[in-house]
């Protein structure tokens, strides 16, 4: 129970940071094309959790190396 919460805080972090500090980001976010499982045959498990916290990272980390190129 203890990782399932970790997960979900450290999923509500990113998607807080990405809100707050990156707007342009956070509305791209229904978007991405690995998101938790909806239907009801579908289970919420810990490995989807990891997938998707790792695809917002992976989305976050793209951006801030795509912003730093165009700046420099």
């Amino acid at each position: 129970m203890k990782a399932l919460q970790k997960l979900i805080e450290a999923i509500s972090e990113i998607t807080l940071r990405i809100k707050t500090q990156y707007p342009e980001l956070y509305r791209s976010l229904d978007e991405n094309p690995v998101t938790l499982p909806i239907s009801k045959d579908d289970k919420i498990n810990l490995n989807a959790l990891n997938e998707y916290l790792d695809s917002l990272n992976h989305l976050l980390n793209n951006y801030l190396k795509s912003q730093n190129q165009a700046i420099g």
